[in-house]
């Protein structure tokens, strides 16, 4: 291993795990959301919505990331949508992640007990204020270690972006070794920064586990 390539593509391998680091972010947290969004309405919506919401989580579920990514990216101009690499990477990661945590929190609102809820409606409590003070902390709680799960996921399928050529970490290492023809240390680096973003996250998920559970027994 020549140290000297790793000082010399640094800056380039630093500035790509950045980049993926901001992919895995924003593409975590707006298909949480949009995961969150679709368990309540298949929980609460009429049932054509639930219907169209189920088809739309099979067919996601259902296909590659890479056919949704080349859909998106070079399919989206004939529907009039045209995004920048970087932009359509965030939203492909987005919509591959939503039915996913969709239905980890649909799981985790089946671990709430049946019995919390009957007694919070027969005690007149409206149904916003259940799912705000019931459903969702103890389901969070109960679909915490699959979400981190699926979140680590997630910061592997950031790779597949270097095909429609976001500037990420693969895309940087693949620079790399074919610039150099190095391929020990490139495949080196990219493990060791994979490695080190999987383990943050790991304790950290871990850490705020450790956090809900103790603040909702401190409630009861």
């Amino acid at each position: 291993m020549d140290p000297s390539i790793l000082l010399q593509y640094w800056p380039i391998l630093l500035k790509g795990f950045g980049l993926t680091i901001l992919c895995w972010l924003l593409g975590t947290v707006f298909s949480m959301i949009i995961g969150l969004l679709i368990s309540l309405a298949q929980r609460y919506g009429p049932r054509p919505l639930r219907w169209l919401l189920q088809a739309y989580i099979e067919i996601i579920r259902g296909t590659p990331f890479l056919v949704q990514l080349f859909v998106l990216y070079y399919g989206g101009p004939l529907l009039g949508l045209r995004l920048d690499a970087l932009p359509a990477g965030i939203l492909g990661l987005s919509i591959y992640g939503s039915p996913y945590f969709a239905e980890i929190f649909r799981a985790g609102y089946l671990a709430v007990p049946t019995g919390q809820l009957e007694a919070a409606r027969a005690i007149g409590m409206p149904e916003l204020t259940i799912i705000r003070r019931i459903l969702l902390p103890l389901g969070l709680v109960s679909a915490l270690p699959a979400l981190v799960n699926f979140s680590i996921i997630l910061t592997k399928e950031t790779v597949i972006l270097s095909i429609i050529t976001v500037p990420e970490l693969m895309y940087s290492v693949q620079r790399m070794s074919t610039e150099t023809f190095r391929y020990l240390e490139a495949n080196f680096i990219l493990a060791l920064f994979f490695w080190m973003l999987v383990e943050t996250i790991s304790r950290f998920g871990r850490k705020l586990e450790t956090h809900l559970t103790k603040h909702l027994v401190e409630r009861t």
